[in-house]
C-alpha cells in the first residue's frame, strides 16, 4: 500500500513553482463560490507566497497538493484539519483547481487517499466535512464514499438572490471501507 498514490494520483507537499498556479485557481469565481461562503474576491500572489512560506509552521493540518502521477502536474489540494485529537475527529477540505480536471474522477481518488491516511496513519475516529446544498457534484461524490449527511444549516449561503442549505456530513473509521 502506497499511503501517497492511487491510480492516477500523488498527494505531495506544495513547491514555491505552485504558487503561481494556486493563484491563477484564486481567479476563477466558480472555484471560489463553490470552495467559501465568503464574498468571491481574486487573491493576490503575495497572500499565496505568505501561505506557502507559513507551511512548516502549521500544526495540526496536512494539507496535500494533488497531482496527477502521469507529469506530477498540480491539479488541486487536499487537507485534514481542525484536528481534534482527544475525540479522534478532523475536518476534510478538497478542491479541483483545474477547471478541465473536474468532473474525472480525481477527487474521489483523492478523498479515498486521504481518508485512508486519516484512518490508518492519524487513527482519527471521524472526519467531516460541510457543503453546499447547491454543489451536486461534490454530493455525490462525499455520498458515493460512504458520507452520511448529519445535519443542514438551513438557508446558510445567499447566492444569486437564493438561500441554499449547507450540509454536515461525516464519516467513523467504522463505516470506511477502502476501495
Amino acid at each position: 500500500m502506497n499511503l501517497f498514490q492511487s491510480a492516477h494520483l500523488h498527494l505531495t507537499g506544495f513547491t514555491a513553482e505552485d504558487v503561481e498556479t494556486i493563484t491563477r485557481w484564486y481567479q476563477d469565481d466558480e472555484y471560489l463560490r463553490a470552495l467559501s461562503a465568503t464574498i468571491a474576491f481574486p487573491d493576490t500572489p503575495l497572500k499565496w507566497q505568505k501561505w506557502y512560506e507559513s507551511l512548516p509552521d502549521l500544526k495540526d493540518e496536512y494539507i496535500f497538493a494533488i497531482r496527477l502521477r502521469a507529469d506530477q502536474s498540480l491539479i488541486g489540494w487536499i487537507a485534514l484539519d481542525g484536528i481534534l485529537w482527544n475525540h479522534g475527529a478532523a475536518w476534510l477540505s478538497i478542491a479541483v483547481g483545474e477547471a478541465h480536471q473536474r468532473g474525472q474522477g480525481y477527487g474521489y481518488e483523492a478523498c479515498e487517499l486521504i481518508l485512508r491516511y486519516a484512518f490508518h496513519e492519524l487513527n482519527l475516529h471521524r472526519v467531516q466535512l460541510t457543503v453546499f446544498a447547491n454543489n451536486h457534484r461534490a454530493i455525490r461524490l462525499y455520498e458515493r464514499l460512504g458520507f452520511v449527511r448529519e445535519g443542514v444549516y438551513r438557508e446558510y449561503l445567499h447566492r444569486d438572490g437564493q438561500r441554499f442549505d449547507m450540509y454536515l456530513y461525516g464519516i467513523l473509521r467504522s463505516e470506511w471501507q477502502p476501495r
